[in-house]
């Protein structure tokens, strides 16, 4: 009889051991498609606070450009923006740099880039490409007489300091 008792001793501790694991296993398969909704809800909100970033950014230097623009050559106004992660290029004017309406911001998502812009209604020229770096930076934004992209307008150039 003490044989019995022993084996069945280590019987039930075999089994106790097992539905542990099959209940750790369970709580596993479920838990595991909460984390995976986690990490790409939290990187959906990653890419949709750069791009809300980026248009405060864009929109500062559009109004900036604006003030700038009507007082007209030889105004100047330094700028502090922040540029936000996730940002591939800044193009002022057109996406060549030159003369245009635009101060776009190009984001990389994980469905490809996203393109933010703001408008002035005044002819915009610039190169900051150099500021695609996550950072806060100041902005030399001047009203001129001959863009540097096109001598034969005026505009307002838009540069780092």
């Amino acid at each position: 009889m003490t044989v019995s008792r022993g084996i069945t001793g280590r019987n039930g501790k075999a089994q106790s051991s097992l539905e542990l694991l099959i209940t750790l296993s369970f709580g596993l398969i479920i838990l595991l498609p909460i984390v995976v909704l986690a990490f790409i809800q939290i990187a959906s909100s990653s890419s949709t606070l750069s791009s809300t970033q980026a248009q405060a950014a864009a929109a500062k230097l559009a109004s900036i450009s604006t003030q700038v623009g009507s007082q007209g050559f030889p105004a100047k106004q330094l700028v502090l923006i922040q540029v936000p992660p996730n940002v591939n290029n800044i193009y002022v004017g057109t996406q060549t740099n030159g003369v245009g309406h635009e101060i776009i911001f190009v984001i990389s998502t994980g469905s490809g880039p996203d393109y933010v812009t703001a408008y002035t209604p005044v002819n915009v020229s610039g190169y900051m490409e150099e500021l695609a770096q996550v950072g806060t930076y100041l902005v030399n934004v001047s009203a001129m007489n001959s863009c540097p992209s096109d001598p034969s307008v005026q505009c307002v150039y838009i540069k780092s300091a």
